[in-house]
């Protein structure tokens, strides 16, 4: 039992860290789910084709959150942690 709280304990803190890889993760199941879904009505797609699309989608929304994340990531890194340095040693 104690195994499953250190992972889901340590799940939680890196979500926290970087909050776009669980965002990725849910659009990620959304957007297979829902095109899954759809499948029955595609129409005279090919399945393969349906299955491309599909794929493209949810790893655009993939690469697309871990692009927001790295921008965020470097936002905090670059921008505010500069400032609030500065700021302390202002304060001194």
């Amino acid at each position: 039992m104690s195994t499953y709280e250190d992972n889901e304990s340590k799940f939680m803190r890196k979500a926290k860290e970087n909050p776009f890889v669980p965002v990725g993760m849910a659009g990620f199941f959304a957007i297979v789910g829902y095109r899954l879904m759809k499948m029955k009505s595609r129409g005279d797609t090919k399945m393969s084709v349906h299955l491309i699309h599909m794929r493209v989608a949810a790893q655009g929304f993939v690469v697309g959150a871990m692009t927001l994340g790295v921008i965020y990531s470097m936002y905090k890194e670059y921008i505010v942690k500069p400032r609030e340095e500065q700021k302390k040693v202002q304060n001194k």
